[in-house]
């Protein structure tokens, strides 16, 4: 039978220890900056957007207009800047626009 611990324990810190301790905290960040791109980005951007991954820190966006890509790309550092702001924490260094 499992050890009962009566020390009261908030909700969220209960979360946040679980996600450390079984390590799924890079799995929430990756859909944690899929959703944030597609909130930040809004429609006209992510109809153009046919995938979105997350490797070592590095942001990897396949867009389908090279157009929108080239507009996309004299923003890369801002976009970055927002993502993580948006996020909370410095999850992304290096934006790829494919």
């Amino acid at each position: 039978m499992a050890k009962r611990n009566n020390e009261h324990i908030s909700i969220s810190d209960a979360l946040k220890e679980f996600v450390e301790t079984n390590k799924l905290e890079y799995g929430l960040d990756v859909v944690n900056v899929q959703d944030t791109w597609r909130d930040m980005m809004g429609n006209g951007v992510n109809n153009y957007t046919t995938d979105i991954q997350l490797k070592n820190n590095t942001l990897y966006v396949q867009l389908s207009s090279s157009v929108l890509r080239e507009e996309l790309s004299y923003g890369k550092e801002k976009i970055i800047s927002m993502l993580n702001e948006s996020l909370g924490k410095d999850v992304i260094k290096k934006l790829v626009l494919r």
